[in-house]
């Protein structure tokens, strides 16, 4: 009897051994993971995110295309911020879809660092993103969720997987759908999560193959000609424009009032016009409020459930840097 009870002690034991080397899952996540492991863990998030949105609201359309780049390639596990070193001199972060303009960085430095002070080696810096991203979406569109935490951060970070796996600015429905597809998002969640194009800005070589050497006729003619005079063919510089002209710095249902009348930068933007459950999505979003809003908060929820770590790669905790592993 001391036998089997010894036997399936060594079990457990050895079973928690495991656990503690699985990577997180979304059964593992939970809403308020860190109120007995770091109490103010949240509330440091949010102070210095608004700190940063304050100064710069430019940073937080970053922050919330961050966690979108972030749980696309290798789900979320913020294999996005780390930087190169010998050994993989082309991380994420260098890939074409990233750099140079994903922005934010120096914000999740911030959070990191004082979360350090408060309880280092506790919060992943995979849940900071999830959580600057939350706040974010509260400070610039008033769009208020809980979303669990309890990620773990990996150890992988491949530039060539971001180029291959992040959708484009030119891809039609079809692609689109099946990109988010992919990731278990459906349409629906899809055309909600592509409200974030209401803030942040593009460069313009994102979209000037819509403008050169016609405008594109999918839109707006005096649209484009304006947009011609902010990007110049053939310029020396890639300039930067706004993603929304009418409220840039708001996370609002502009987007899709300029997605229905042509006003959209991206070819993917005016595809959501091309069938009647997404031209439909997108009507209801510019006459009924707060729908936009309620199904944006779901979406990022969802999108933040996206796991893809391999058995036998683990994820760990960094510290006292989110830009290198352990």
């Amino acid at each position: 009897m001391e036998s089997k009870i010894s036997i399936f002690i060594t079990c457990l034991v050895f079973a928690a051994a495991f656990q503690l080397l699985l990577p997180v899952s979304e059964a593992s996540l939970k809403v308020g993971y860190y109120k007995s492991k770091c109490k103010k863990a949240e509330s440091i998030v949010k102070s210095t995110v608004r700190s940063f949105i304050v100064k710069n609201p430019g940073l937080g359309a970053g922050l919330i295309r961050m966690f979108f780049h972030d749980c696309f390639v290798r789900g979320c596990d913020a294999s996005v911020l780390l930087d190169p070193t010998p050994a993989n001199p082309q991380p994420e972060k260098l890939s074409i879809p990233n750099n140079p303009s994903l922005r934010g960085f120096e914000v999740i430095d911030a959070v990191k660092a004082e979360l350090e002070k408060q309880c280092p080696g506790v919060v992943s810096c995979a849940d900071i993103i999830a959580l600057s991203a939350r706040d974010a979406s509260l400070f610039l569109g008033n769009i208020s969720y809980k979303i669990p935490t309890g990620r773990l951060d990996g150890r992988v970070s491949i530039s060539a997987e971001a180029l291959q796996i992040l959708p484009a600015p030119s891809f039609n429905l079809s692609q689109l759908e099946a990109s988010f597809a992919s990731k278990g998002l459906s349409t629906a969640e899809m055309v909600a999560l592509s409200g974030a194009h209401s803030i942040g800005r593009s460069h313009c070589s994102s979209f000037t193959s819509r403008l050169y050497p016609t405008i594109d006729p999918t839109m707006n003619q005096g649209f484009g000609s304006f947009l011609r005079k902010l990007c110049p063919q053939n310029a020396a510089v890639d300039g930067v424009v706004p993603q929304d002209f009418v409220s840039p710095n708001k996370l609002d249902e502009q987007y899709y009032k300029n997605v229905e009348s042509l006003t959209a930068l991206f070819f993917s933007d005016w595809s959501l016009l091309t069938s009647g459950a997404t031209l439909n999505q997108v009507d209801t979003y510019t006459k009924v409020p707060g729908a936009f809003k309620a199904d944006f908060a779901n979406a990022m929820i969802k999108m933040g459930s996206i796991n893809e770590a391999l058995p036998g790669s683990p994820g760990e905790v960094r510290g006292p840097t989110c830009r290198a592993v352990n």
